[in-house]
């Protein structure tokens, strides 16, 4: 069993015609899986809709406390990428679990987005890594740790050594 928890982010981002904008809607995830015909063992918990810019130190223990409760040891968290690092960091130290985090850089209700494979890719890497804190993100993995987001690049690079 993967547990899948939402927080928002550019993954769940939706057009809003009216506003001329994009706003973080339901969470794309499940529609997602299911399209893509997914039968990995797993449950979907939105947690909040935010844009991880506007996410709290309070929503991160949320996410934490969330995480840590679970009865699975194999985790999925989708997150805006602007803070993912931050947010992986507040997840360091949950003995037991394999936890991955991953996002997009383009909403997943776009054709060029790259959600659906990050998705893909991060619930391969919950399924074999083993337990720690990971991003998972454009066929990379990353340690929390030591990475930083490369928005010039639109990617992740690790910064060690």
């Amino acid at each position: 069993m993967i547990d899948i928890f939402t927080t928002g982010g550019t993954i769940d981002k939706v057009y809003f015609d009216a506003l001329s904008e994009f706003q973080i809607g339901p969470a794309a995830i499940p529609d997602m899986l299911r399209e893509n015909n997914v039968h990995v063992p797993h449950r979907v918990t939105q947690l909040m809709r935010k844009d991880s810019l506007e996410l709290t130190d309070a929503d991160r223990e949320t996410i934490r406390a969330a995480v840590a409760a679970s009865d699975a040891d194999r985790i999925l968290v989708t997150h805006g990428t602007d803070t993912m690092v931050v947010t992986g960091r507040v997840l360091a130290g949950i003995e037991g679990k394999t936890i991955v985090m991953t996002g997009a850089m383009q909403p997943a209700s776009v054709r060029a987005s790259d959600a659906e494979f990050n998705v893909g890719f991060a619930l391969a890497a919950a399924q074999t890594l083993p337990p720690g804190v990971y991003i998972a993100m454009n066929g990379m993995i990353f340690d929390p740790e030591t990475t930083v987001k490369d928005r010039a690049g639109a990617r992740f690079v690790s910064n060690a050594g």
